[in-house]
């Protein structure tokens, strides 16, 4: 197990390792991995052990983000940095959504928006019916959230009292269009889900500390389902992309790259 101060140091190259998939192939949704790359982090790095077959598993169900998931894996040795170049190129296996077809440690299949949280939600019934103690994690979008199914998921969830779920939702406040809000209003997202019969976390999502300290409480969860809202900000570490919505998707010029790492290097000289 890392500690919180291990984590944030992955973290810092997992950032790096975003940046530059991103800028050498000119696409990817780049502001979404910035700012959930933090959770991911510390639920692959801490709670995922691809070496046992009956371990926790993880849902990502706001799947464009795959430069967060393709940096994590990097640092698991599944991917190189070689390889980006070929990021949601035809046949790579670095698509622009999760493929379990060409990772097995890819728990879900993720494409269109709102389904993740139902796919957790079919994976922790199975792992109780069949006794395995193992915790599903999924990391929705808020954008997301305004999908149907979502509710639908969160319902049901609730109502088998699901204590083998933790779901983090990425609150950035943003979507490609703009302010999540501006679209439909989420808020009063925390009482919304306690009324499914969730147990609500709120906390930031760039604090490892506090990231730790959630999954700790909802691991330990008697009875309940947790929902834990992780307050980011999209783009993060990187000064001309921070709550931008035009960051949403977009390549990254060589003028931007070069920002873009000394942003980097000066967040992990803070962070130090």
């Amino acid at each position: 197990m890392y500690t919180a101060k291990q984590l944030t140091h992955i973290v810092n190259k997992n950032r790096r390792r975003i940046i530059d998939m991103v800028h050498e192939t000119g696409v990817g949704h780049v502001g979404g991995s910035l700012s959930v790359i933090d959770v991911l982090t510390a639920l692959y790095e801490n709670e995922i052990d691809f070496d046992n077959p009956q371990r926790a598993r993880l849902v990502l169900s706001k799947g464009h983000c795959t430069p967060a998931l393709y940096a994590e894996f990097t640092e698991k040795g599944l991917v190189t940095e070689k390889e980006y170049a070929t990021f949601r190129q035809l046949d790579s296996k670095l698509q622009g959504h999760p493929c379990a077809r060409y990772y097995p440690q890819i728990d879900a299949t993720t494409g269109l928006l709102g389904q993740g949280l139902s796919t957790g939600f079919g994976i922790a019934m199975a792992k109780r019916t069949n006794h395995d103690n193992h915790m599903v994690y999924v990391i929705v979008g808020d954008g997301e959230l305004q999908e149907g199914q979502n509710w639908e998921a969160f319902m049901a969830i609730g109502h088998y009292k699901l204590n083998n779920l933790a779901v983090f939702i990425d609150r950035n406040q943003l979507s490609s269009g703009g302010p999540t809000d501006d679209n439909i209003t989420l808020e009063p997202l925390a009482d919304k889900l306690k009324a499914f019969n969730f147990s609500v976390l709120e906390i930031d999502g760039h604090n490892m500390d506090e990231i730790l300290t959630a999954i700790d409480i909802a691991k330990n969860s008697q009875d309940t389902p947790y929902a834990i809202i992780s307050n980011t900000v999209k783009g993060k570490g990187i000064s001309f992309m921070e709550n931008n919505p035009v960051w949403h998707s977009k390549g990254i010029t060589d003028e931007q790259y070069k920002i873009a790492l000394a942003d980097l290097a000066h967040e992990s000289e803070v962070s130090a």
